[in-house]
């Protein structure tokens, strides 16, 4: 079943919501493919998410690090995890397994608690430097 986005998975940063809403479209697209059994739609869909993600993941870690959030060390390395997962997965298609049922539960699970509890976390250091509550750096003269 394709997720919809929901307001209770809004972070209250627009860039990163819509951020997140296209990461949601590319899980969707990733269904549909193992849906119709489309084994090459299934690795388009799959190389394009895995890089809008990693580019996402850079963007995301730049706001914390800028916003001085304290924990974004552990954040990272919780994004370094999950990249290094998908990576495997990405890997297995490679070699011929069908992985796109799993990867679709593990990708669906993983994004919504990530945005219900990490990212939640860090939203409001963003948005304070954002809003000019800290020094005004590049990201929150750009987005701010």
């Amino acid at each position: 079943m394709p997720i919809k986005w929901s307001p209770m998975l809004d972070t209250g940063i627009p860039v990163i919501d819509n951020q997140h809403k296209r990461i949601v479209e590319y899980i969707n697209k990733l269904e549909h493919a193992e849906q119709h059994h489309s084994r090459e739609e299934v690795e388009g869909v799959l190389d394009e998410l895995v890089d809008y993600t990693l580019s996402h993941f850079a963007f995301e870690e730049s706001l914390m690090e800028e916003a001085g959030y304290p924990f974004v060390r552990p954040h990272k390395r919780v994004h370094e995890l999950f990249t290094r997962r998908v990576s495997d997965y990405q890997q297995r298609f490679k070699m011929g397994e069908e992985v796109a049922h799993e990867l679709l539960q593990t990708l669906t699970a993983w994004l919504l608690n990530h945005i219900r509890s990490d990212d939640r976390d860090f939203a409001s250091a963003v948005k304070e430097n954002m809003q000019g509550g800290k020094k005004r750096g590049f990201f929150a003269r750009l987005f701010g």
